[in-house]
């Protein structure tokens, strides 16, 4: 790869148009005082090392890059509710402004690490200088649970270069059973909690009239 800053740059440019497009979403919900199924996003492009690294483990040659990395450029959407997650599911499957190219359920089927989130791979237009490029971004949609789950797994992941001691494994795998147990116990009260969010705000909303 010859320049990888020139390579990077509209999955850069995807990133930030998505992230604001999501966002815009979350703030339409506030304004009309709904409960809104997005509690954050994020987004990143893959660093370079990570891209080289992940290239060599795949035996992904690195012209072949935009075809066969679908994580170059990602976003996580993250969710008060597991059935946010549906609802969000909705919205996108819905745009127009991009095509969703692959759905991968790792809630439903969950990966024997123990690892829960709802991917997509989406190709987006990106305008350029040398007109329309459409690349490759994978969007996660995960629950507050899960990602603080996830987080630790990448975490110990990245620690013992994806070999991860047997005895923390178990342990992880307890900690995401636990992960399942919250979402499904704050399932059960998510109208309560719906109710209690928006009286919260909608006595901020009146304290800022004052």
């Amino acid at each position: 790869m010859s320049n990888w800053t020139i390579f990077l740059t509209p999955y850069k440019q995807a990133v930030e148009e998505l992230k604001v497009k999501l966002r815009g979403i979350r703030q339409q919900y506030q304004q009309t005082s709904k409960h809104t199924p997005i509690e954050f996003v994020t987004g990143r492009v893959k660093p370079v090392m990570s891209i080289i690294d992940k290239a060599e483990r795949k035996s992904i040659p690195l012209d072949r890059l935009e075809e066969e990395m679908q994580d170059l450029a990602g976003l996580r959407i993250v969710t008060q509710f597991v059935e946010d997650i549906d609802k969000v599911l909705s919205l996108i499957r819905n745009r127009k402004d991009f095509e969703i190219v692959e759905e991968r359920d790792y809630i439903n089927h969950q990966k024997p690490s123990g690892y829960r989130s709802y991917h997509l791979v989406i190709r987006y237009p990106v305008q350029t200088i040398d007109g329309e490029k459409k690349v490759l971004v994978e969007l996660q949609i995960r629950t507050l649970a899960m990602n603080f789950w996830a987080t630790i797994e990448h975490s110990l992941n990245y620690k013992y270069s994806g070999e991860i001691p047997h005895d923390i494994k178990m342990r992880l795998k307890r900690a995401a059973e636990a992960a399942f147990q919250l979402d499904e116990e704050v399932s059960i009260i998510r109208d309560e909690v719906r109710d209690a969010q928006e009286i919260i705000t909608a006595k901020q909303e009146q304290s800022g009239k004052m």
